[in-house]
């Protein structure tokens, strides 16, 4: 239960580091913005620094010149630019009063954007140290092309991580913005404390979002107090590594959905 965690945190490249800090000489959970990246440089961080490569400003270029395409607006106008946007029907002003232009653009099909390994860099980490203690850790720079302030579920307790020393621990990847509606990985944790082999409460974890969303992409990974572990996905074939001090290298799991 000693959490700590950063959110929207710009100009520091070490997102997991500035969230130890905050677990560490902070009573918060969680900070955010800019008063997130000032700590996290007060506590001894590099920074500020410009965090864009090349890579991703090139990235950003070609999405800019395909008209914002694909972004994870809904319901707005216009649905296929860069704005500025506004709802496409029905919206209201700010005082409350209906708007009196209409739209005839008719009802705008929403198609999230695919969230897979080629376009979201998520790490999650279970670890059990020598005493049996359990730590867990998840770092993110979140899904491309997101709405700026945009938080996925990185920095969200028992949704991209989760750990018990009782039980054990979890770590999540995966579509953030519809798993923290499900805390995965506090569901996989509580499933073991009540006798579900990491395999079955991985997979639980799992059916309780694609019984809701049917194109979610996602894992978990779980891991009980003894180093069993087991995954589970849905919409791709994922893999995980584990590693043991009785081990050379690491093992590669592969987990078909």
């Amino acid at each position: 239960m000693e959490v700590g965690a950063v959110a929207a945190m710009r100009y520091v490249k070490d997102g997991i580091r500035a969230a130890n800090l905050v677990m560490k000489y902070s009573q918060h959970t969680l900070l955010a913005g800019e008063g997130a990246s000032a700590f996290a440089i007060s506590m001894g961080l590099p920074g500020p620094m410009n965090l864009s490569s090349p890579e991703s400003v090139k990235k950003w270029s070609d999405w800019k010149e395909n008209r914002c395409q694909p972004n994870f607006r809904k319901n707005v106008v216009p649905d296929n630019d860069c704005g500025p946007y506004k709802p496409n029907n029905g919206a209201m002003t700010v005082s409350g009063e209906k708007r009196t232009e209409s739209c005839e653009m008719g009802k705008i099909e929403y198609r999230p954007p695919l969230v897979g390994p080629h376009n979201h860099d998520t790490i999650s980490m279970a670890v059990i140290d020598k005493m049996g203690h359990i730590a867990v850790g998840t770092s993110t720079n979140g899904a491309t092309f997101k709405i700026p302030g945009r938080v996925g579920d990185g920095p969200i307790v028992g949704s991209s991580a989760y750990a018990d020393d009782e039980v054990g621990g979890c770590g999540a990847t995966g579509d953030g913005d519809t798993m923290m509606r499900f805390l995965p990985c506090y569901q996989v944790v509580e499933s073991m404390r009540q006798g579900m082999k990491p395999e079955e409460a991985a997979k639980d974890a799992i059916s309780r979002i694609t019984r809701k969303f049917t194109d979610f992409v996602g894992a978990v990974v779980a891991v009980d107090k003894n180093g069993s572990h087991a995954g589970a996905c849905h919409g791709w074939t994922f893999q995980y590594s584990v590693q043991n001090p009785d081990m050379d290298d690491v093992q590669v799991f592969t987990v078909l959905p």
